[in-house]
């Protein structure tokens, strides 16, 4: 039993505030340090799970920001660490490497969500995305990566509208562990980080015993950005094969999902330049 982890920060119990989980800003050093170290918990504990469940072979994806902010040398002996970037496959880089299941955690709702901490898609920048007019958040656009080589996404871990989401998104099968409870973007209620990590690891135990069939797009896949301002979406729009449906969307359709996603991530790169 292979398992992939790949682990984001904003949905960690503790975090609320986006300040914490910035890794360029020297002004809040200290509060990403503690944050890093507290995403690192949670991975080991998803990663105990894992192998108390039955996992032989545990893979650790560092999807955060620069994707450079778990301890190495705090990470479960037994798990390989996945760092860095740039990534094909973005936060499920190396997904397609033999795996039985999959665990997100620490992710957060998508874009526009109510009563989410830090709800985002990917990047500010980004209102919206809609695979197949459904919209979805980093939770679906990563489960429908790993449906594209049979792995089915398990566990998620985050606070109580991640948690809807993957229900929404994934039925009963996925299992979802609140860790804290959303007060506003940038304000929750945590429970304790060895509470969280006690959940987490219990629920790693118990899921895979579990054979969800995996989240898939059927194709053709037409892939539909909406950014929060028009020049964002003048620079999308120069990825070859995308249309222009108003003012700030962008949309593109292709034969299958690893192609929409190529899309996707330079749709959102391009947004950040100003030509």
């Amino acid at each position: 039993m292979h398992v992939f982890i790949s682990v984001d920060m904003e949905g960690i119990a503790g975090v609320a505030h986006e300040d914490q989980t910035d890794p360029s800003d020297p002004r809040h050093a200290a509060e990403y340090e503690r944050a890093r170290r507290l995403m690192t918990g949670e991975a080991n504990a998803a990663v105990e799970g894992a192998f108390a469940g039955g996992a032989t072979r545990v893979v650790v994806s560092d999807s955060h920001w620069f994707m450079r902010n778990i301890a190495a040398d705090e990470l479960h002996p037994g798990a390989e660490l996945v760092s860095g970037g740039p990534r094909r496959l973005s936060m499920m880089d190396g997904i397609d490497g033999g795996f039985d299941a999959a665990f997100c955690i620490g992710y957060h709702g998508m874009a526009g969500t109510a009563d989410a901490v830090i709800d985002h898609t990917y990047t500010n920048r980004i209102r919206a995305v809609r695979l197949n007019g459904r919209a979805v958040g980093e939770l679906g656009l990563n489960a429908a990566l790993a449906g594209t080589v049979g792995v089915p996404v398990v566990l998620v871990s985050g606070d109580q509208s991640l948690a809807a989401e993957a229900r929404d998104l994934l039925g009963d099968a996925v299992e979802a562990v609140v860790v804290k409870q959303a007060v506003s973007r940038f304000a929750a209620r945590s429970v304790s980080p060895e509470v969280a990590r006690a959940r987490i690891r219990e629920a790693a135990t118990r899921v895979l015993a579990r054979r969800p069939a995996p989240f898939t797009i059927p194709a053709p896949i037409t892939l539909e950005v909406e950014f929060a301002l028009t020049h964002q979406a003048d620079m999308a729009e120069l990825v070859p094969g995308s249309t222009r449906p108003d003012g700030r969307t962008v949309r593109f359709t292709a034969g299958d999902y690893r192609e929409a996603f190529r899309a996707f991530r330079a749709f959102a790169n391009l947004s950040s330049i100003r030509d």
